[in-house]
C-alpha cells in the first residue's frame, strides 16, 4: 500500500498515482501533513511518498518526522521527492534528508514509467527486506516462549544469543553469555575426550551434528543433553552461524520442534498456514459446504467465511466426495498443501480472476460431473483431470486478457508466441508448483504412464477455456456429438457409444469446463450481479492500464457499457453452450 502526500494535485503526483495503479499497489493520497498521519495510522503503508518540492505547503521533513515517531512506522520505506538540480549548481548532499527519517530520495520526474521503475525497485529492494525484518519479530517472539533451550553462535563460536529456556536450563543471564567464546565456559568432565574434536570436524563440514553431550551449569553441576547442532551457510557459500538446540536427555528424545536458519542477517521465509483436515473444518464453514451440491451454492458467502480462501476448503470437499486422493495415491495431507499452494498463486487482488472465481468454476465442474450422463461417459481418470483443471485453469492470471499481454509485449506473450499465452501459463505453473516440493506433489506415487494420461488430459481442459477458439469447440460438440445423438433412429446404445469413444470424451471435457469457466449468467441473480460487476471492474482496470489519459466520464460511461454488455455476451454464450450440452 502506497501513500501519497502532496499538498497539490500536479502531474507528478498523477503520475505516482498511474504508477501504482500499474504495479497493482493500492494507493491513498493525503493533502495536509495531519491527514497524512492520519491515514498512515488507519493503513500503515509499506511506501510514504512525500513532496519535498514545495516548502510553501509544509515541510517535506517535519511531515517525515511525524510519521516516523509513530510505531508502524518502523518497518515503512519513505521517500522523498525533490526538484531537480540545475546543471549549474552542485549536488546536494542527502545526509539532511536521511537525518530526517527518509529512506531514500527521487528526483522529480513526471514520467509514469520512471515512477513504476521506482516503485518496482523500492518492492523488490527496501520494502522485500522490510518485511524480512517484520517477521524477524515473530521468529524471536518463537524463541522466547519456545521450550527448547536455543544457542545461537558465530562462525568464531561466539555466543551471540541465547533464550529464555536456556537461560533456565543452564543457571546463566544472557548477559553473562553474550559476546563470551564457547571455549571460555566451563566444560563438563564426563564427555569422551574426543567427542568436542568429532562434533568440530563435522560442523565445520557444514553437517549438521546431533547427539548425547554433557554440559556443565553455572552451579557446576553437569546435565546430559540431547543437542543438535546446525551450521547456517551464509553470504559467499561459507558457515556464519551455528544453531544449538538443547534439551535435557531425558526427555524421550522427542523430535525438536523449531529449526532456525541464520545467515549474515536472519533470513524467515514464512509459510501460508495449511487448512485443516476436512473432519476439523470449523462449523460456519462446514455448514456452508454442506450445500455444495447444489446449483444455488453461494460461493460468496464461502469466500467471506474463509477469508478468501474458498478454493482450498471446497476442494478439499469435492475432492474427498469424487475419491481424488485415492485415485491419485495420496494423503489428504499432501492435497490440502497442494491446494494451499495452487491457491496462494491466484491473485487476491484481482476482482474476478481470483482464487474465488476458481473455486466457482470447480464447484460447477463437479456439479456437472455428478450429471448421469456425463457419468456414463467418463472415467474417473476423466473425472479427477477435470477436476484439479478447473482448479488450476486460471492460477497466477495477472487481471490482462491475452490480447493485452500481446499489444504489450510481456514477457509471457514473447514466451508463448501470442498464442493462448494465459492458458499456457496456467498449465505449465500449475505443474511447476505441484513437483517443485515434495509436499504438496500429489502425483509422486502415481504410475507413469498413468500420470502421462492425466497430465495430457489437464493441459488440454486448460487450453480449451481460451476464448478464442470458443466457437469452434462449441461446432466440433454439436457436430460430433448431439447431432449424430438427435439423429431419426438413435437408440440408447448408440448414444452411450457416440459418447463414450476417446475422441469425443475429450470434446465432452472440454465443452464441460467451458461451461464451467463462464456459467455465472446461469447462476442465481444475485450471484450473476456480482460477478458481472467484478469482471466489469477488472477490464475496467486493464483499461485504465492501457490508457489512462482518458476522462473520468468516459472511463466510467465504458465501465457502465461493459457490465451492461459483458454480462449480455456471457449470457448468450452460456445458455447456447449449455443447450447444446
Amino acid at each position: 500500500i502506497v501513500l501519497l502526500v502532496f499538498a497539490k494535485e500536479d502531474s507528478q503526483s498523477d503520475a505516482f498515482w498511474w504508477a501504482c495503479e500499474r504495479a497493482g499497489f493500492r494507493c491513498n493520497i493525503a493533502r495536509t501533513p495531519e491527514s497524512a498521519v492520519e491515514c498512515f495510522l488507519d493503513k500503515h503503508h509499506e511506501i510514504v511518498i512525500i513532496d519535498g518540492r514545495h516548502s510553501r505547503y509544509f515541510e517535506a521533513d517535519a511531515v517525515c518526522r511525524m510519521i516516523r515517531v509513530t510505531k508502524p512506522s518502523e518497518h515503512t520505506v519513505i521517500l522523498a521527492v525533490m526538484p531537480q538540480t540545475p546543471s549549474d549548481q552542485e549536488e546536494p548532499s542527502v545526509l539532511p534528508l536521511l537525518s530526517a527519517g527518509f529512506s531514500r530520495r527521487y528526483l522529480e520526474n513526471s514520467s509514469v514509467s520512471a515512477c513504476y521503475n521506482e516503485l518496482i525497485q523500492l518492492e523488490h529492494g527496501e520494502v522485500r527486506a522490510q518485511f524480512k525484518l517484520r517477521a524477524c519479530n515473530s521468529v524471536f517472539t518463537a524463541l522466547e516462549q519456545c521450550q527448547e533451550a536455543v544457542e545461537i553462535s558465530s562462525e568464531d563460536h561466539v555466543i551471540q544469543y541465547v533464550n529464555p529456556a536456556f537461560e533456565k536450563m543452564m543457571g546463566y543471564h544472557r548477559g553473562e553469555l553474550i559476546g563470551k567464546e564457547l571455549t571460555e565456559l566451563p566444560k563438563s568432565d564426563k564427555n569422551s575426550a574426543d567427542l568436542l574434536d568429532t562434533i568440530n570436524t563435522c560442523i565445520k563440514k557444514g553437517k549438521e551434528w546431533q547427539g548425547i553431550y554433557f554440559s556443565r551449569r553455572k552451579s557446576g553441576d553437569s546435565i546430559q543433553q540431547y543437542v543438535r547442532i546446525t551450521p547456517v551457510i551464509g553470504q559467499g557459500g561459507k558457515i556464519r552461524h551455528f544453531v544449538s538446540i538443547k534439551r535435557p536427555y531425558t526427555d524421550n528424545h522427542r523430535q525438536v520442534l523449531f529449526f532456525f536458519f541464520f545467515a549474515s542477517k536472519l533470513y524467515v521465509q514464512s509459510q501460508l498456514a495449511v487448512p485443516v483436515p476436512l473432519n476439523d473444518i470449523p462449523s460456519s464453514i462446514a455448514e456452508l459446504l454442506n450445500e455444495e451440491e447444489c446449483w444455488e451454492f453461494n460461493i460468496l458467502e464461502l469466500e467471506a467465511a474463509t477469508h478468501k480462501r474458498p478454493l482450498s476448503y471446497l476442494g478439499l470437499k469435492i475432492f474427498s466426495a469424487f475419491g481424488v486422493c485415492e485415485f491419485l495415491n495420496c494423503t489428504e495431507a499432501t492435497m490440502r498443501s497442494w491446494l494451499q499452494v495452487i491457491e496462494a498463486n491466484y491473485h487476491a487482488s484481482n476482482s474476478y480472476h481470483n482464487s474465488t472465481h476458481a473455486a466457482d468454476v470447480l464447484h460447477a465442474t463437479a456439479y456437472f460431473l455428478r450429471k448421469d450422463r456425463v457419468k456414463g461417459s467418463l472415467d474417473q481418470l476423466d473425472e479427477v483431470a477435470a477436476l484439479l483443471a478447473a482448479t488450476v485453469h486460471d492460477v497466477d492470471h495477472p487481471g490482462r486478457t491475452n490480447s493485452f499481454l500481446c499489444n504489450a509485449g510481456s514477457e509471457l506473450a514473447i514466451l508463448y508466441n501470442d498464442t493462448a499465452v494465459l492458458e499456457s501459463h496456467h498449465a505449465a505453473l500449475a505443474f511447476q508448483l505441484t513437483v517443485r516440493d515434495s509436499k504438496c506433489n500429489i502425483f509422486k506415487n502415481m504410475e507413469r504412464n498413468q500420470f502421462r494420461t492425466l497430465r495430457q488430459a489437464i493441459i488440454d481442459m486448460v487450453l480449451a477455456t481460451e476464448m478464442t477458439r470458443h466457437f469452434e469447440h462449441v461446432n466440433k460438440f454439436v457436430n460430433s456429438i448431439n447431432k449424430p445423438m438427435s439423429s431419426e433412429g438413435s437408440d440408447c446404445e448408440g448414444q452411450a457409444s457416440i459418447r463414450n469413444s476417446p475422441e469425443n470424451r475429450l470434446l465432452i471435457k472440454r465443452m464441460l469446463i467451458k461451461c464451467a469457466d463462464v456459467a455465472n449468467p446461469c447462476r442465481p441473480l444475485e450471484l450473476c450481479i456480482e460477478w458481472a460487476g467484478r469482471i466489469s471492474e477488472e477490464y475496467f482496470a486493464q483499461v485504465k492500464t492501457f490508457s489512462h489519459n482518458c476522462t473520468h466520464m468516459l472511463a466510467m460511461s465504458f465501465k457502465f457499457l461493459l457490465s451492461f454488455n459483458v454480462n449480455k455476451m456471457l449470457c448468450f454464450q452460456m445458455k447456447y453452450s449449455v443447450s447444446k450440452v
